[in-house]
């Protein structure tokens, strides 16, 4: 039945340590602060408020990218720059420490 109801509304089950495995890169938009208490070993902090200036720091438009943030609200910003400045594979990771967990 669950799986009917994914169907249904779509809902896609993403394997955040598969992307991981292929190449994603992790995108922690929190500020540098927030990134200093804790954070997923080998993530990239660009706060969500620098993020159209450094946006050349991701050469390849087509490599996955991952957001994440503390509640997942700055994540989904992300997100929308991102794919909204080209960006191809973006997924929104929400809670860092969720995410972190699921790697």
């Amino acid at each position: 039945m669950f799986e009917a109801i994914k169907r249904l509304f779509s809902i896609k089950t993403i394997d955040y340590a598969q992307l991981m495995k292929e190449g994603a890169i992790i995108l922690d938009v929190r500020t540098k602060g927030e990134y200093g208490s804790g954070h997923i070993r080998g993530s990239v902090n660009i706060p969500v408020e620098q993020l159209h200036k450094n946006l050349q720091k991701f050469k390849d438009k087509k490599r996955t990218i991952i957001t994440c943030c503390e509640s997942g609200m700055r994540s989904s910003s992300a997100k929308g720059i991102l794919k909204s400045s080209g960006f191809i594979n973006v997924h929104n990771g929400g809670r860092w420490m969720s995410l972190n967990n699921k790697l």
